[in-house]
């Protein structure tokens, strides 16, 4: 079943007004069942570009939000593209990293996939090197 672009927009709102909140159970249950997932980094993390499980969302954004300063992540959106099911957003996140204090900046492009209301596709594409860089204790000012 198709999704229409208003549904889609609506969905995309929400899950970014949660990101803000830093919630990830509220950002859980905009998820489909089942989720066609992928997230930038080691093939060893258990998020890393597969099909996932919903119950699987809510832990990895908690433990992506372990590692920042809480209350001090900036979210900066650029541009928010729909087209029926699909929505693209380009977004720059600014971050703390709670292990040096350093505050990084993060350009992220994020393509959801909705269908029947939820998110059945997230693919996130961000400047992993700048993340890392950023918890880098070597690199601690």
């Amino acid at each position: 079943m198709t999704t229409d672009t208003q549904t889609s927009r609506t969905v995309a709102e929400k899950f970014l007004e949660r990101l803000g909140r830093q919630d990830p159970d509220g950002i859980q249950e905009l998820f489909s069942e089942e989720i066609d997932w992928y997230v930038p980094g080691s093939d060893a993390l258990p998020w890393t570009g597969r099909r996932t499980r919903r119950g699987e969302v809510a832990p990895y954004f908690s433990t992506l939000w372990q590692h920042l300063a809480h209350g001090q992540s900036k979210v900066v959106l650029e541009r928010f593209l729909v087209d029926g099911g699909d929505v693209v957003l380009l977004a720059v996140f600014t971050h703390t990293a709670a292990p040096t204090g350093k505050e990084f900046t993060t350009p992220v492009a994020m393509h959801l996939a909705i269908e029947d209301g939820r998110i059945a596709r997230m693919h996130l594409y961000e400047d992993t090197l700048t993340v890392a860089e950023a918890f880098s204790p070597s690199r601690a000012e």
